[in-house]
């Protein structure tokens, strides 16, 4: 039997949503930007709804924007008909994805938007349907050729493409950074990469202070009792003015030099190299891999002089960071 080759038809598919992307992208207007204002300033929640295919893209869309800081969920287009619509409210932003804009199971939920003036916005292709008609904020997406004729492709990549356009658009309009990512992406490896300095530096008692005026007899004590193999020194306005390390402490004593009686601050390097606690863990260990060292001081932004925790190889590795 001889094989079949599938490439062909699979390059068709790919091309005709390309073409409908571009047919979206020059179809874009003023009523695309109105949609990202109400809902960067929406004070409730953003209810998403499709029935069949599209449903499952509001779905999807809905899950994205709750993701980059847009509090959303899904409507069952089925089940809104039987007690579903209780959760929407006045304050809530509706968005009702069909194709056509003439599916049945939606009209009981467009009028129920309308009747209690629930900002409706629509996203369909043809102008003279129903949705069309009753939405708030049209956004009409461009018609399009489905792949095998029949089966919902083409127009489904176009409705998840401008869900991503509308979630990305709201993003940037909030200023949802990285750190507002993590805190509600806190578990995966996605979480762990995007964890901070701050959340795994060690604070408080756990840190090797030392005075630069001690004698390293004193100095060495503290550095046995703290475990890290690395002693911060201060001033007596406790600015860090340097860094010992076990390494160093090691070259002393190969050289036979006896430290008991040394002060701090002849043996130390000074202007240790240190990181911002807002700063991702990946770019400490990053440096930390340059610098050939395991650890960093860690600083406030509001004042860089001061340590406020250090950072560890060690920690940053069993973070599952890398």
């Amino acid at each position: 039997m001889k094989k079949k080759n599938f490439i062909s038809t699979a390059k068709n598919v790919i091309d005709l949503e390309i073409k409908s992307l571009n047919k979206l992208k020059n179809s874009l207007n003023v009523s695309f930007n109105l949609a990202v204002e109400k809902i960067v300033n929406c004070q409730s929640k953003v209810v998403l709804c499709g029935v069949g295919k599209s449903g499952l893209i509001a779905n999807k869309i809905a899950a994205t924007l709750s993701s980059v800081g847009t509090p959303s969920f899904y409507l069952s287009a089925g089940n809104s008909s039987h007690g579903d619509l209780g959760s929407l409210t006045k304050k809530d932003i509706l968005i009702l994805i069909s194709y056509s804009g003439q599916t049945n199971e939606l009209k009981n939920i467009i009028q129920y938007a309308n009747r209690n003036k629930i900002l409706l916005i629509g996203i369909m292709a043809k102008k003279e349907s129903i949705l069309y008609k009753a939405s708030d904020i049209k956004l009409l997406i461009p018609e399009v050729t489905e792949s095998g004729g029949i089966v919902p492709t083409s127009s489904t990549t176009v409705q998840l493409a401008l869900g991503d356009a509308l979630a990305i658009a709201t993003m940037k309009q909030k200023k949802f950074d990285r750190i507002d990512f993590k805190k509600i992406h806190p578990a995966g490896s996605l979480g762990a990469q995007l964890k901070t300095v701050e959340d795994i530096m060690l604070t408080g008692k756990k840190i090797p202070f030392v005075n630069e005026n001690f004698k390293m007899m004193d100095a060495l004590k503290i550095l046995s009792n703290k475990k890290l193999g690395i002693l911060i020194v201060q001033d007596k306005k406790k600015n860090t003015k340097g860094i010992i390390t076990d390494g160093q402490i090691r070259r002393f004593n190969q050289k036979n030099l006896n430290l008991q009686g040394i002060k701090v601050k002849k043996v130390m390097t000074k202007n240790p190299i240190s990181i911002d606690k807002d700063a991702l863990a990946a770019k400490a260990l990053s440096i930390m891999n340059a610098k050939k060292i395991t650890s960093l001081c860690v600083f406030n932004k509001k004042n860089k002089y001061k340590t406020i925790g250090v950072v560890h190889v060690h920690t940053i590795l069993q973070s599952n960071i890398s």
